[in-house]
């Protein structure tokens, strides 16, 4: 074998070796946003779930659960009441018109089986509803308090978010842009994802 030869085979085989490491660096990336990808896709839907349960207890009770055990037994042993809104229109004698409005409790129905059945969550495990996707046994932040808003009124709040976000933009400034539900300083019900 000549010199040009040997060397072919050894350039060869640094350029194969250098390709995969390119293919496997960018592969690497592309599997690690798609694992991020799927577990904030399950984080926002257990926010939503949370956020379903502490509307719930809000209806309820006329305050947001601050702690998951309080929300947790809710969940468990709460009722959600059915109600029938009735309206009546009158139309009185010069043109304007008397609405009244009446309501029927029903009957109740518990938050178990109305927020979390069978049919919309088959494999739904109430132990793990509090813990984060992906963070290892981490529960999510409950906040819940009473805030005044201008004209002196009281406003219910909650916040439920992610303590320590998979994913490393949602980390910077101290986890400022952390998935969550909800506000500490408006009446928001809302996620931060939209």
């Amino acid at each position: 074998m000549n010199l040009t030869r040997v060397l072919s085979l050894v350039f060869f085989a640094a350029a194969v070796f250098l390709g995969y490491l390119l293919w496997k660096g960018v592969n690497d990336v592309v599997e690690e946003e798609k694992r991020i990808a799927l577990l904030e896709a399950a984080t926002i839907q257990k926010l939503e779930m949370l956020r379903d349960a502490q509307l719930a207890y809000q209806a309820s009770n006329g305050k947001y659960a601050s702690t998951w055990d309080s929300l947790r037994m809710f969940i468990e042993d709460g009722q959600i009441w059915l109600v029938q809104r009735t309206e009546t229109t009158k139309l009185l004698d010069y043109g304007a018109e008397e609405i009244n409005v009446s309501y029927d409790t029903l009957g109740s129905v518990g938050v178990m089986d109305s927020l979390f059945n069978e049919r919309k969550f088959p494999d739904f495990n109430l132990d793990l509803l509090p813990v984060v996707p992906g963070s290892g046994g981490k529960q999510f932040e409950f906040f819940s308090d009473k805030i005044e808003k201008t004209g002196g009124y009281m406003v219910n709040v909650f916040e439920i978010r992610d303590p320590a976000p998979i994913n490393p933009k949602r980390r910077l400034n101290n986890n400022e842009k952390a998935l969550r539900v909800g506000s500490r300083t408006d009446a928001s019900t809302e996620g931060n994802w939209k």
